[in-house]
């Protein structure tokens, strides 16, 4: 297993995670994400905030990092924190616990930046996300209703969002 920055040649397979990753929500009846802007994938990618997770040299999973996500987080975006966004796994990766080696992997990374928190966030009440979060290592902050999402994608609109976090420096706490 490797973790490496996605590149520009990996957008449409990004795209391609995306529509499956929507699919599968749709045969839950959660949430569905909305089509992403493009423009919104060059940019982490460019910035190199979009990962990519390569087993045996095939895409297993996809997500993107901030270092900041005031509209989600609010108050707590003072807090030093890396956010976890869009992970994407590949069908034939599923039940791997690749959320899993993503913490690990977060946890090292938020430590090389001198962040305390791993953040991520899903929108609804998904009863099984919440459960496999908390299984690989997130504390479950609770259902919250935003502020203002006019700057954030469809599937935050008029919706509430679970938000977890994990702590990596003992000294960091919550707001």
């Amino acid at each position: 297993m490797e973790i490496v920055n996605s590149t520009a040649n990996d957008i449409e397979e990004i795209f391609n995670l995306y529509k499956i990753a929507t699919a599968f929500q749709k045969t839950k009846y959660i949430v569905q994400w909305p089509q992403f802007e493009q423009a919104l994938i060059e940019t982490e990618v460019a910035e190199l905030r979009q990962w990519k997770m390569l087993i045996d040299g095939q895409v297993a999973c996809v997500w993107a990092t901030t270092f900041s996500d005031p509209q989600i987080w609010e108050e707590k975006n003072a807090d030093p924190a890396v956010y976890i966004h869009r992970i994407a796994t590949h069908p034939d990766f599923r039940g791997q616990n690749l959320v899993t080696a993503i913490v690990t992997w977060a946890k090292a990374y938020a430590r090389a930046h001198d962040k305390s928190f791993v953040r991520l966030d899903t929108v609804g009440e998904n009863q099984g996300l919440i459960h496999h979060y908390q299984k690989s290592g997130f504390n479950y902050l609770g259902l919250f209703n935003l502020k203002n999402t006019d700057q954030l994608p469809a599937h935050y609109h008029n919706a509430p969002v679970s938000l977890f976090e994990l702590v990596v420096n003992e000294s960091g706490a919550s707001k």
